[in-house]
């Protein structure tokens, strides 16, 4: 696509708009994903880091984390920790020693390389909505299951958007497909709808080992090649409070063993599957964390691992999730502090609750995107089009959450703070002086297309002018430019050959009966 490759200067103002954008359907800061150069907000003490590390560390002594993969309790017998049953327990001597081999910076690799992203550090990384089974746009007007057609489209916009810098999971399930084959047509269509990172579920082993089969076709790799370097990730969730089921933890071994990388996110609500105080919450988190990457590293010493987050509150009078509530803020920054601490890459989300893509929608999310800012987030899920606690995709959602991932990315250019003496601008103050303006001055006209962020969905007119054109609220506006996306996409280049060997691998695998389901 033309407006993701090319880096133009912005030329006119609102009226050049149209100009500027030629045919693209708007006018989108170019790929650039940010650089954090804030320090973090930090709420925790050196006590506070010490106690919540303890705490961690005596869950994982006295208490321990279920195991329920037998492969995986075998490991870690072998490496001394005590195994009683599917319980295991092991010493932080142990845990410290493996999370130390976790590599604090990596890459990942795509097909197009020119999508290659960087993990870790002060990087940041914006994911698309995954997994949600509902879907809601406009048009529709109502909650629906998914289906591929949504799914593709959903793919569509992640393609799109320069401030999607991965593909997560499925942006919707589309139910449509069986589960038995639903990853093959869903892989199919990443891979070919988009060339940026790639996600794998850890649904059972035929469904990883395909994924990884396909990633490795898709990018024309080796067996070598595609093992040398992360070319994939997944990530997989504990099942809150303590224990591992066997599909995720085998399919990270997996992973692991051919150097895919892996993120770790225990999904512990407060107040329902980990304790009610954040502080209790987070310990928790980090232990059901740590002592599946202490496996991940015993097994592939050094393997990508990152730590992630999804500690948030239920509402304690009807039980529901909450997100972007300022206790999920705090215990993002919390546990960027002990991400830093233990000295790993961290994953955290842009979320909500609310129901449709209103104002509950847009404040909740932003506090969440900016909760990762904070905690120093180096990889952001569920950045864009997430509703209902992760049971909605909605487009207009995702376009409105794109706009404020975009504002985000110019938020950390640092030409905004600088101060030389351009940017300090003595000699043009000195001209304008006591009674003139800064407006036709030549440092203005020098600098006015590109000195401050230009919305492509914010719609900046006073009233009158809002009325005139039509009263559209943001969301419609969001969903009219949806459309014109989907209508006009190009899908990234791809070499036939491969499109071919990608089909052939689908459908050999759909006659070979695809991946075993319990259905």
């Amino acid at each position: 696509m033309a407006d993701t490759k090319t880096r133009r200067r912005r030329s006119g103002g609102r009226a050049g708009a149209a100009e500027r954008r030629g045919t693209a359907v708007i006018d989108q800061m170019p790929w650039n994903p940010p650089i954090n150069i804030d320090h973090p907000t930090e709420p925790l003490d050196q006590d506070g880091i010490e106690a919540i590390h303890e705490g961690a560390m005596r869950i994982l002594e006295e208490i321990g984390v279920e195991f329920y993969n037998v492969e995986a309790k075998g490991i870690l017998r072998e490496a001394g920790c005590m195994v009683e049953g599917d319980n295991v327990r092991m010493g932080r001597d142990f845990v410290m020693e493996m999370v130390g081999k976790v590599p604090s910076s990596f890459t990942i690799t795509p097909r197009n390389t020119d999508r290659t992203i960087e993990i870790g550090g002060k990087n940041m990384v914006f994911g698309n909505v995954s997994s949600p089974p509902n879907y809601w746009d406009m048009e529709i007007g109502t909650k629906v299951s998914g289906n591929r057609e949504m799914c593709r489209n959903l793919l569509k916009l992640t393609q799109y958007f320069n401030c999607i810098h991965f593909a997560g999971g499925y942006p919707v399930e589309p139910v449509d497909l069986h589960a038995s084959v639903r990853h093959l047509d869903v892989l199919y269509d990443k891979l070919t709808l988009t060339d940026k990172a790639m996600h794998a579920y850890c649904l059972g082993k035929e469904r990883v080992e395909d994924v990884m089969e396909m990633v490795r076709i898709a990018g024309g790799l080796s067996h070598e090649e595609f093992e040398a370097t992360p070319r994939m990730y997944s990530n997989i969730n504990s099942t809150s409070p303590l224990k591992h089921d066997h599909p995720m933890i085998d399919g990270c071994l997996r992973l692991a063993r051919r150097g895919q990388a892996i993120v770790v996110t225990p999904f512990t609500l407060a107040g329902a599957m980990a304790p009610v105080t954040m502080a209790g919450a987070v310990a928790q988190s980090l232990a059901e964390s740590l002592c599946a990457i202490a496996l991940f590293q015993y097994v592939r010493p050094g393997i990508p691992c990152v730590i992630g987050t999804f500690t948030s509150n239920v509402d304690m009078k009807s039980g529901a999730p909450a997100f972007g509530t300022p206790e999920y803020m705090r215990s993002t920054q919390m546990t960027g502090q002990m991400a830093r601490f233990y000295g790993l890459p961290m994953r955290s989300s842009g979320v909500c609750a609310a129901n449709v893509p209103d104002g509950q929608s847009v404040w909740e999310t932003s506090n969440s995107l900016w909760a990762s800012v904070q905690s120093g987030t180096n990889m952001v899920y569920h950045a864009a089009g997430w509703l209902e606690g992760g049971l909605i995709a909605s487009p207009e959602k995702f376009i409105m959450d794109c706009e404020i991932l975009q504002q985000i990315q110019r938020y950390m250019q640092a030409e905004i703070t600088a101060t030389g003496p351009d940017e300090i601008a003595l000699d043009a103050i000195r001209a304008v002086g006591n009674d003139g303006h800064f407006f036709g001055i030549q440092h203005t006209q020098d600098r006015y297309t590109t000195a401050f962020y230009q919305p492509f969905l914010s719609d900046w007119k006073n009233y009158e002018g809002w009325n005139v054109a039509g009263g559209i609220w943001t969301a419609e506006r969001a969903h009219h430019m949806f459309k014109e996306i989907i209508t006009s996409f190009e899908p990234p280049a791809l070499d036939d050959a491969i499109r071919d060997e990608l089909a052939d691998f689908v459908a050999r695998r759909k006659a070979e009966g695809g991946a075993p389901t319990d259905f």
